[in-house]
């Protein structure tokens, strides 16, 4: 049976029912989506289901372009001045500095760690493919750099390297998956979104966009991660994932900008607007997540006045 995934453009409704019932059912399909099978004789309900499901998430991240209205007047389309717009992201774009995570670090118990862990591993949509789908065709100084990015990804050719691994190696080590709990639907939002960017040909750059926002603003949020980890007792060993993206995600961040953005809109100064989008798009479904994860945990006016001061102490 096909799921319902339509997606309706009008009022933009990006909370209720509606948008948890979308997502929930496109999340369902990605799962298998992408999955490597053996030949099989297509279906029409198969290709019913991937034409409708294409619709629905272009059709979705037309509406969160709407939503997040940013105008090309407000972009730099020179290349110098472009790099140090998208840099100014890593200080005020949407979700930056958000209290949850020195809170995460100082102040929050085992249980509250493995319930956020949990659901930043649900919405993780795994950014050595995602890297792989947006290098396709690319100009050959941004797919080198893309490659780059992926080999590190791919543990320069070590399986103790791989990222995904070592993420999945903490999720056993937490026992994440022994209790069954219920994802929120914006975690599942972030990773249909960066999906459906880095599958669309017509959002590429976008891709780039969303895929350069993860690598520059990522490590404040990964060593305050870790830090709590090791807080609440998790060995060194178990906590490499975010470990390393606290300190490799600023060297790769520095290495995107420069090779990949700067060199794509030195040449083609249109592509500015749509990689800022998808890197908007990014925060802003990272924005999302953060605000809902503080709800859950009840962050109260006292949690949020002393996580403000521990990132101030942090930053000082």
């Amino acid at each position: 049976m096909t799921p319902n995934m339509s997606w309706s453009l009008d009022g933009s409704e990006f909370d209720g029912k509606k948008v948890e019932h979308f997502h929930r059912a496109l999340g369902r399909y990605n799962r298998s989506r992408l999955q490597p099978s053996l030949p099989y004789v297509d279906s029409d309900d198969d290709a019913t289901r991937e034409c409708q499901a294409r619709r629905a998430e272009i059709a979705y991240i037309n509406a969160v372009r709407e939503e997040i209205n940013v105008s090309p007047k407000d972009v730099p389309r020179q290349a110098d001045a472009y790099v140090e717009w998208f840099e100014s992201l890593r200080e005020h774009g949407p979700g930056q500095g958000d209290p949850l995570f020195p809170w995460l670090e100082h102040s929050c118990d085992l249980e509250q760690m493995k319930w956020f862990l949990e659901q930043e591993v649900s919405g993780e949509a795994g950014f050595d493919d995602l890297v792989a789908l947006t290098q396709v065709k690319m100009p050959l100084c941004a797919k080198l750099e893309m490659a780059r990015n992926y080999w590190d990804e791919m543990g320069r050719g070590s399986p103790k390297g791989m990222h995904g691994p070592m993420l999945e190696n903490l999720a056993r080590h937490l026992e994440l998956n022994s209790k069954p709990r219920r994802v929120v639907h914006e975690a599942v939002a972030l990773g249909n979104a960066m999906i459906a960017l880095a599958q669309n040909r017509c959002f590429a750059f976008h891709s780039v966009g969303a895929l350069g926002a993860i690598e520059m603003t990522a490590p404040t949020r990964a060593g305050h991660v870790a830090r709590g980890l090791k807080r609440l007792g998790v060995p060194a060993a178990k906590l490499h994932y975010f470990a390393l993206h606290a300190v490799l995600d600023v060297k790769h961040a520095t290495a995107w900008n420069r090779e990949v953005l700067h060199t794509l809109v030195a040449e083609d100064p249109r592509r500015a607007h749509p990689i800022a989008e998808g890197a908007l798009i990014r925060l802003w479904h990272g924005q999302r997540c953060f605000i809902r994860y503080r709800s859950e945990f009840k962050f109260d006016r006292d949690n949020r006045a002393s996580a403000r001061r521990q990132l101030c102490a942090s930053l000082a």
